[in-house]
């Protein structure tokens, strides 16, 4: 698994932001099941960045904690099969799946963190868990598909222990 990391902005996080979501991005590729080494990249940036790229992509002009990227489109969630007839679905030079993008707020996760009474750590891997899911098809558009990614970014954490 490849993560391109970047890291925007004063604001400090107090754990190693790039070795947990490398953690939970192989937690939620293992418990999904993916059958290919897998390609994300993630940028933790302040509010005033993610407030930018939420204005420009989803015409909020508010911050938001995680704005997810997928690269590829499933015909059904977390169904990898299919994308080995896709060639632009991997990167020619590695190999692998070509999962997508997330955007993470930190300024988020410390204000989530004390509103939700849980570590900056617990919110930080909910945040990468949860855009995860988005990378793999999954929604919370609906009823359904909300308790869906919900007992999957549940399970996710337990597995890690990282519990609230």
């Amino acid at each position: 698994m490849s993560l391109y990391y970047m890291e925007e902005g004063g604001t400090h996080l107090p754990f190693n932001p790039e070795k947990t979501a490398r953690v939970v991005i192989e937690k939620a590729l293992e418990y999904e099941g993916c059958p290919y080494e897998a390609e994300v990249s993630l940028l933790v940036v302040t509010d005033k960045e993610i407030r930018e790229m939420n204005r420009a992509q989803r015409q909020i002009d508010a911050p938001t904690d995680v704005l997810s990227f997928p690269m590829l489109e499933y015909g059904t969630p977390g169904d990898f099969s299919g994308f080995e007839e896709e060639a632009d679905a991997f990167n020619p030079e590695t190999g692998e799946l070509l999962l997508g993008d997330i955007m993470v707020s930190k300024d988020m996760v410390l204000k989530q963190a004390e509103e939700y009474g849980h570590s900056p750590l617990r919110e930080f891997a909910f945040l990468i868990a949860h855009s995860m899911l988005h990378l793999f098809g999954y929604d919370h558009m609906e009823e359904d598909e909300r308790l869906v990614m919900e007992q999957k970014q549940r399970e996710i954490l337990e597995q890690l222990g990282i519990l609230r």
